[in-house]
């Protein structure tokens, strides 16, 4: 019983945490793009890489901080209800990725391999902008409009990849968060 509720007080800390800093950094983001760079067809977010980087944490836990990202969104765009559902819903189309990732658990140390990473990253990009530009003509958007889903954030892709890239090298950032902890308890035993 102490060992489940130490393991969800940990998860419920790593998510709020995770979920505060989505939240900031995707209001300055918007915030930014709105007031000093309005003419700009190009978007930068934080919620991809935040997205992918719980999915390999905590699985579906994710859902969580793909909502935030886009309600945060469409709350300082003023966006209508209908954008709310587009974002919000649209990037939960990430969570499509759940049994590849149950696949690839299995594997020890995946996440030191950047290919799998990138490939990881790049397929949570696809499908949150797949899902939002679907969600779009299911809400009848015109279809000439749909590739502004995937040309707009041209640079949150570069973004999420480089980042995902880099802290696959970081212990536990991209891990399983039980195996991660099952993995430290063992080393200490085996050291102590």
């Amino acid at each position: 019983m102490e060992k489940n509720r130490s393991l969800a007080g940990y998860r419920a800390v790593d998510l709020v945490l995770f979920a505060v800093m989505l939240a900031v950094f995707e209001s300055i983001a918007v915030l930014a793009a709105l007031r000093w760079f309005p003419g700009q067809p190009y978007t930068v977010s934080l919620t991809p890489l935040v997205v992918a980087m719980v999915l390999v944490r905590w699985g579906p836990w994710a859902g969580i901080h793909a909502l935030l990202g886009g309600a945060v969104l469409c709350f300082w765009s003023r966006a209508l209800p209908s954008q709310f559902v587009i974002y919000c819903v649209g990037n939960c189309f990430s969570l499509l990725l759940l049994p590849l990732l149950q696949k690839w658990r299995k594997e020890e140390g995946i996440w030191h391999s950047g290919v799998k990473a990138l490939s990881f990253g790049a397929g949570v990009l696809l499908l949150m902008q797949a899902g939002r530009a679907l969600l779009s003509l299911l809400l009848g958007a015109d279809v000439a409009s749909l590739p502004r889903f995937f040309t707009t954030e041209v640079i949150t892709d570069l973004f999420t990849l480089v980042v995902l890239w880099i802290v696959r090298r970081l212990d536990g950032m991209l891990e399983d968060q039980r195996h991660y902890l099952r993995r430290v308890r063992e080393e200490a035993r085996a050291g102590g």
